[in-house]
């Protein structure tokens, strides 16, 4: 018996898989993007909250303090009294990748950061490969900055004449059993998120307030025990040694993005989201540098090699006053909390896009109609955060998140070259200055540090992609959503993107 046309079309078989390669250089619509952002598509629609200032302090708070308060006794051996070269120089490499950042969110203004770049401009099977690095970059730099709590916590209770025991402040690897100051905190900025956004990002940004004052505080004292003679030699480990520690301090600037994926939180998104990663930029990078000449000035780099807290044990021996470092520690501590609380943020966004691109389970997209977050992934990747801060060295944690953080930024840069060339007529709110210079060079900067990086770093990176694969042939494939589009759909979601005139984009 034969089916009749009507009923056919009534029962809208689903589109046929296209074949591997196929799908994996298919594109995501950024009309479809836009539908899934505002919820035209059906799906519930995250909370438009967020102005310049909150965006911005979501970027600095994500940023500022890393490098500086945990990993700075690690670096400077590493390259000398030139570690603020090393900042200055894997600050560039952050910068040319941010101007990059800012161009793609102002012109595919969604949650998922680089991910939704990636999966916009080079199909589905980079996209997956951009997010799993994400992955990656955020949780597990959860973990590392949340590692290093427990050196602070332990600094502000010696004030009392206190310490917190190794066996419940360093995690195994380290002498320990487990970091209990490390999973405290992310398990509290994983409530406050689950809360709500408009929340977490006004207690972020009075601690970023707290943070940066904190920090220029100590650049007044140490300045004034200042020896320039400290900064000689300046290259004692050679042009290598600096190469290396900007490698290993690039980790420092893991969260400018952060912003990037707050794009469908954002009053504004196509204005301020490029405004607040370049301002951002701009207030973490002076810092890092006049902190890191601040602490080589007050102490020679030798006196760095394995010093824990150094910033705090600079100014108990410049002052002799148990309080100051009681108040710079308790402040640490709050500043590590607010690096905690966005990055989390940044990583459930990334999780909700790729959800509802059907390439990870339908749960880490579900957004509580009560308080307009991912709450039930939040719980999830919280969870699993706060085991991870707990049990695994600060070191180890460090390097994996960098390597994974430069190639996601490395196909950001791409991605704004492909899209000028083959859609030149898309609206953008902002465009990279000397095109293509800038994310040709943002590329080779980031291939050039991850270069940097170990062997061993090397091989945890391929056996994450391993894992990464195994889960895209195994459920990612199977449910994408992009591909199961027929071309009809497909067609008309693509035209969907807003364009400019033509006159206009020959001027432009």
């Amino acid at each position: 018996m034969t089916v009749p046309v009507t009923t056919q079309k009534s029962i809208a078989p689903a589109a046929p898989r296209p074949r591997l390669a196929d799908q994996l250089l298919r594109r995501k619509p950024i009309g479809q993007m836009v539908r899934e952002a505002d919820g035209s598509d059906g799906g519930t629609p995250l909370v438009r909250s967020f102005g310049v200032l909150q965006l911005t302090m979501i970027s600095v708070g994500a940023t500022l303090g890393t490098g500086i308060l945990v990993i700075l006794g690690e670096s400077v051996p590493l390259a000398g009294p030139a570690i603020w070269i090393s900042f200055v120089i894997a600050g560039l490499a952050a910068l040319l990748s941010a101007v990059s950042y800012a161009e793609m969110a102002g012109l595919v203004p969604v949650a998922g950061s680089s991910y939704s770049y990636s999966y916009a401009t080079m199909g589905e099977g980079m996209a997956w490969i951009c997010g799993w690095c994400l992955v990656l970059e955020y949780a597990v730099s959860v973990a590392a900055v949340a590692v290093g709590a427990g050196q602070y916590v332990n600094e502000a209770l010696a004030a009392f004449g206190q310490v917190l025991p190794d066996a419940l402040s360093q995690p195994p690897g380290d002498g320990g059993l487990v970091n209990i100051p490390a999973v405290a905190i992310v398990v509290l900025a994983m409530v406050l998120l689950m809360r709500g956004a408009r929340e977490s990002a006004w207690i972020n940004t009075a601690i970023v307030v707290i943070k940066v004052g904190i920090l220029l505080f100590f650049c007044a004292v140490a300045f004034t025990a200042f020896n320039a003679g400290n900064f000689e030699p300046l290259l004692p480990m050679g042009a290598a040694g600096v190469s290396a520690a900007a490698s290993r301090v690039f980790f420092s600037y893991i969260g400018f993005d952060a912003a990037s994926t707050a794009g469908e939180e954002a009053k504004n998104p196509k204005r301020d989201l490029p405004r607040a990663i370049l301002l951002s930029m701009v207030i973490v990078t002076s810092i890092y540098v006049l902190v890191a000449v601040a602490a080589i000035g007050a102490r020679p780099w030798g006196w760095f090699d394995g010093t824990e807290a150094a910033l705090v044990q600079i100014l108990e021996e410049l002052t002799g006053q148990p309080w100051i470092a009681l108040v710079f520690s308790a402040g640490a501590v709050l500043a590590i909390a607010s690096i905690v609380l966005t990055v989390l943020y940044g990583q459930t966004r990334i999780l909700l896009s790729m959800s509802r691109d059907g390439l990870v389970p339908k749960v880490f997209g579900r957004v509580s109609p009560r308080t307009g977050t991912p709450a039930a992934g939040t719980l999830i990747v919280g969870t699993a955060v706060a085991l991870t801060a707990g049990l695994v060295p600060l070191g180890a944690l460090a390097d994996a998140t960098s390597i994974g953080t430069l190639f996601a930024f490395a196909l950001v840069n791409v991605a704004v070259i492909y899209l000028r060339r083959n859609q030149p007529d898309l609206v953008r709110s902002f465009r990279v200055p000397l095109y293509p210079f800038t994310p040709v060079l943002g590329t080779l900067m980031c291939a050039y540090l991850m270069a940097n990086l170990g062997a061993d770093t090397w091989i945890v990176f391929a056996a994450w992609m391993l894992v990464g694969t195994a889960i895209y042939f195994g459920y990612g494939r199977r449910n994408s959503k992009v591909a199961a589009l027929s071309e009809l759909d497909y067609r008309e979601l693509t035209a969907m993107a807003p364009r400019q005139e033509p006159v206009k984009a020959e001027q432009s």
